[in-house]
C-alpha cells in the first residue's frame, strides 16, 4: 500500500470536526484520569488500590469490548457511539457530585471509574471501525496515527492542566471538566451523517455474531499475534502509568501538579514518536518497530527504577510515550488492514480486550509488588518482561501490513429454492463437485486447503474433502452450516481475495460447465408443514 500524507485524513471534513472534539474530550478524560489517581492517594496509602484506578479504567474494556464490537458490526455506529458517550457524560457528572459533597471512598471511587471506564469500552470499537467510513483506505493508517497524536497531544498538556486545576479547586471540578468535554463530541456525532450500510439478508443474532468474530480472530493466525503482543506489551508497559503516582507523590515536593507534568513528559514523547512514525515505519518493517517499542519502555522503566532525580524521570518518559504510540498504533493499523469490514470492529474489539486485558492484569501485578516490596522492584521486573516480550519476536513475528484485497466480493447470488425455506431452516448440507485431473492433484489439493481455512473461518462447520473411489479424479468438498440465513451470511462474508481462489479451482475443474453446487438440508425427522415444495418448481405427486 502506498503511503498517504500524515495530514491526508483532514482533507474529510467529516473526519476533522470529529478528530478536533475528539480532542477536547480527550483533554477532559486526562484531566479526570489525574483527578482519580490522585484522589485515591488521599484517600487510601495502599500502592494496590491507588494502582488499581489504572485496571479500574482497562478492565471494562477487557469485559465489553468483544460485546461492543458485535453490536457495531450489526447496527448503526453512530447510535452505539451516541449512547456511549451518554454513559460516560452521566457517570463523570456523578462522580463530580459524589467527589463535591464528600461521599467518595476508595471503593466507589473504583466502581464509578469502573463505569466510566465501561463508557469507553463501548465506545472505542465503533468509533476505530468508523475510520473506514471517515477516510478512504489509502489514508487509514494516517488517519488511526492522527488520532493517537489527538491524544497524546492532550497528553502533553492534559495531566498538567489536570494536576493544576487539583491544586487549585480540587477533584470535584476535574471530574466536572471532564462531563463538560463530552459536550462538543456529542454534537458533532448527532451532526455525522455516516455512508449508509448495505445490509443484506436477515440480522446477524448477537450471539452468534460473537461467536463468528471470536472464531474468525482465532483461525487467523495473523491477528493472534498481534493480539499476544498487544496484551503482553500492555501488561508491562501500564507498570508506569499505574506506579506514576506514586512516583510523584515520593519526591518530598511531590502534589498533583508534579503528577501532571510527569504525564505530561509522556504525553510530549508519544507526540514525538508519532511525528517520527512515518519516518521510523518506512525503514524499518514491523516487527522491528515493535522491538524498538518494547526496548524503549524497558529503558523507561529500567531508569525510572534506578534515579529520584525528577528531571531524568521526566526524560525517561519522552521514550515511554513514543514507544506506547509506535507499538499500539501498529497493532490497530494491522488488524485493520487485515480484516474484512464485516468483522472489523469485533476483531478491534478482540485486539483492544487482549491489551487492555493485559492493562488490567499489569495494574494489579505491578501495584501488588510495589505495595509487597517496593515501586522499584515492580519497575525493574516489568522492565524484564519488556525484554522479554521483544525477544519473543523471534518467534512471533510481527506480521506486515495486509495486502489482500479485503474487499467484498459481491459475486454471490441467492438461489431459487424449489422448497419454501424460512431463514432459520437447518441444517444445511453444502457438496462441490470437482473433476480433477490426476496431473493437477497436488495444485488442487494446495487450494483446498486455503479454501478450508476460508470457509471454517467465516462459519463452515465439519468440512471434509471426499475422493471417489471407483472415479479417482471425482471430488466433493462438503461443510454444514447451521441455518439458511447463515448460509447466506457466509457467502456474503467472501471478499476478492477469497474469491481468487475459487477462481483457481474453477480453472483445474475438468468437468462440463462449472462445478456442481448441491445445497441439501438435513432432516432426521421432519413435520409436515416443514420443507413443503413449492408450486410450479416440484410437481407434488396427487396434485
Amino acid at each position: 500500500m502506498a503511503a498517504s500524507s500524515a495530514l491526508a485524513p483532514f482533507r474529510h471534513k467529516a473526519f476533522r470536526t470529529l478528530w478536533a472534539a475528539t480532542l477536547v474530550s480527550n483533554f477532559g478524560g486526562l484531566v479526570q484520569a489525574v483527578g482519580a489517581a490522585w484522589m485515591m492517594t488521599q484517600l487510601t496509602d495502599s500502592a494496590t488500590l491507588v494502582a488499581l484506578v489504572q485496571a479500574s479504567n482497562t478492565l471494562p474494556v477487557m469485559l465489553f469490548a468483544l460485546l461492543s464490537g458485535a453490536l457495531a458490526d450489526i447496527f448503526e455506529r453512530r447510535t452505539l457511539l451516541l449512547s456511549a458517550l451518554a454513559i460516560m457524560f452521566g457517570m463523570s457528572l456523578l462522580l463530580s457530585v459524589a467527589a463535591w459533597a464528600g461521599w467518595l471512598s476508595p471503593y466507589s471511587l473504583l466502581a464509578l471509574t469502573f463505569l466510566i471506564g465501561m463508557g469507553q469500552a463501548l465506545y472505542n470499537p465503533p468509533w476505530q471501525a468508523s475510520m473506514g467510513d471517515l477516510v478512504p483506505r489509502a489514508d487509514l493508517p494516517a488517519a488511526v496515527t492522527m488520532n493517537s497524536v489527538g491524544f497524546n497531544l492532550m497528553r502533553s498538556v492534559g495531566p498538567a492542566a489536570g494536576g493544576l486545576i487539583i491544586a487549585i479547586w480540587g477533584a470535584a471540578v476535574a471530574f466536572a471538566v471532564n462531563a463538560a468535554s463530552y459536550m462538543p463530541l456529542i454534537w458533532a456525532m448527532l451532526r455525522w451523517r455516516p455512508p449508509p450500510r448495505p445490509r443484506v439478508g436477515a440480522r446477524e443474532p448477537l450471539g452468534p455474531a460473537v461467536a463468528a468474530g471470536l472464531r474468525y480472530v482465532a483461525l487467523s493466525p495473523n491477528l493472534m499475534r498481534v493480539l499476544a503482543r498487544g496484551a503482553l506489551f500492555g501488561f508491562s508497559a501500564v507498570a508506569v502509568l499505574a506506579l506514576l503516582p506514586l512516583i510523584a507523590k515520593a519526591h518530598p515536593e511531590g502534589g498533583s501538579l508534579m503528577l501532571g507534568m510527569l504525564l505530561g513528559c509522556y504525553g510530549l514523547g508519544a507526540i514525538l514518536g508519532a511525528a517520527a512514525n512515518p519516518r521510523i515505519r518506512e525503514r524499518m518493517n514491523n516487527e522491528r518497530v515493535v522491538r524498538l517499542a518494547f526496548l524503549g519502555f524497558a529503558l523507561a522503566c529500567l531508569v525510572l527504577a534506578l534515579t529520584d532525580n525528577v528531571w531524568l524521570q521526566g526524560l525517561a518518559l519522552l521514550p515511554a510515550g513514543a514507544s506506547w504510540v509506535l507499538a499500539l498504533s501498529l497493532f490497530n493499523v494491522t488488524v485493520q488492514l487485515s480484516t474484512p469490514r464485516w468483522v472489523v470492529a469485533r476483531a478491534l474489539a478482540l485486539y483492544q480486550t487482549a491489551t487492555f486485558g493485559g492493562m488490567a492484569a499489569g495494574s494489579w501485578v505491578w501495584g501488588a509488588i510495589a505495595g509487597a516490596q517496593s515501586v522499584n522492584t515492580a519497575l525493574l521486573w516489568a522492565s524484564g518482561v519488556l525484554v522479554a516480550g521483544a525477544v519473543i519476536g523471534h518467534w512471533f513475528t510481527q506480521p506486515e501490513f495486509g495486502k489482500l484485497d479485503l474487499d467484498p466480493a459481491n459475486a454471490f447470488r441467492e438461489p431459487a429454492l424449489a422448497l419454501d425455506l424460512r431463514g432459520r431452516s437447518g441444517p444445511i448440507m453444502v457438496m462441490v463437485d470437482y473433476v480433477i485431473d490426476l496431473a493437477d492433484t497436488p495444485r488442487f489439493l494446495r487450494l483446498m486447503a486455503r479454501r478450508r481455512a476460508i470457509r471454517r473461518r467465516d462459519g463452515a462447520r465439519n468440512w471434509a474433502l471426499l475422493r471417489d473411489l471407483e472415479n479417482p479424479d471425482h471430488w466433493s468438498e462438503s461443510y454444514h452450516i447451521a441455518t439458511w440465513d447463515d448460509y447466506v451470511r457466509h457467502n456474503l462474508r467472501r471478499t476478492k481475495s477469497d474469491a481468487e481462489v475459487t477462481v483457481q479451482l474453477r480453472a483445474l475443474h475438468r468437468g462440463e460447465g462449472d462445478p456442481v453446487v448441491h445445497r441439501m438440508i438435513e432432516r432426521h425427522s421432519v413435520s409436515p408443514a416443514d420443507d413443503l415444495p413449492l408450486l410450479g418448481k416440484i410437481q407434488v405427486p396427487g396434485a
